[in-house]
């Protein structure tokens, strides 16, 4: 499905956009942030396509963005009409401290078309919408539901028992939140999920593709002792540069898209804030 989106790009824009998610999907769970800055270059020469915008949600949500990955969520939901995001959705609605708009979402009949693995994680979200309300026995019944089966062990069990464990926690029923806690530590190593398991990455590049040169920050002085840790810190800003650089030679796919435009302005004014009080913050620092 994304490789065909990716593919009704001009070729040029169309290995632009492919590299770029395929280093965002690696990067997702060890650098959510970086995993970020890739969607966010891909959605430049991409962002009419529904897996762009749906990369950049996802990645947004891993980094803690919510504004954003709220914003890019609803827009891939509008242009693929899918529902399958809602439970990052209505935990967006969480991460900005709308626990109450999370509750709205999740008892929307659109809900009623997730699988099950996609109602258990709403059922997930409403139970941490309901402790973050303090509805601590509410948190607790809505995970009592026929997959929370301490014996037997799908995809969904471990994040399941887990939030089980913290809503029993948060109950103050804290031996029972030990048991079920360790069960989900069970599930994960029946499943080769666990600490030891070996990661896998499923490219959506074609195979004989090469790796996208990720552009380096150069310092105007040259620290012999630098660690490679910052040698490897990729901004926004490089990646900016690197696409500015490539575009005098390349037609845009996507010259009226962008990023920030939103069908979400409470959402964009709520995020907004957010950041000019993360500034006056580091200038009171």
């Amino acid at each position: 499905m994304t490789r065909a989106q990716v593919r009704t790009l001009e070729t040029r824009n169309a290995e632009w956009v492919a590299k770029h998610l395929v280093m965002a999907g690696r990067y997702v769970d060890i650098d959510a942030e970086l995993a970020f800055q890739h969607a966010l270059a891909a959605s430049r020469r991409g962002g009419r396509l529904a897996a762009v915008r749906e990369a950049v949600g996802i990645t947004a949500y891993a980094a803690e963005h919510y504004g954003e990955a709220l914003r890019e969520l609803r827009t891939y939901r509008r242009i693929s009409g899918a529902n399958d995001h809602l439970p990052l959705m209505a935990d967006c609605e969480r991460g900005l401290g709308r626990p109450d708009r999370a509750l709205e979402l999740i008892r929307t009949e659109d809900t009623d078309s997730l699988d099950t693995a996609g109602k258990v994680e709403l059922a997930i979200v409403e139970s941490g919408a309901r402790g973050d309300l303090g509805e601590f026995d509410a948190a607790i019944a809505v995970l009592e539901i026929p997959q929370l089966d301490i014996n037997r062990a799908f995809s969904f069990s471990p994040r399941l028992f887990r939030a089980y464990a913290m809503a029993l926690s948060a109950a103050g029923r804290k031996d029972e939140a030990k048991k079920w806690e360790d069960q989900a530590v069970v599930a994960e190593n029946a499943l080769g999920i666990g600490e030891d398991s070996e990661p896998f990455i499923i490219d959506l590049a074609d195979g004989d593709d090469e790796p996208l040169e990720l552009p380096r920050r150069q310092d105007a002085e040259t620290d012999d002792d630098a660690s490679p840790a910052a040698a490897r810190t990729v901004t926004e800003a490089d990646v900016t540069n690197a696409d500015e650089s490539s575009t005098a030679d390349t037609n845009i796919d996507d010259a009226e898209s962008d990023y920030f435009e939103s069908d979400d302005p409470e959402s964009d004014e709520y995020s907004a804030d957010d950041d000019e009080a993360d500034g006056e913050e580091d200038v009171d620092d």
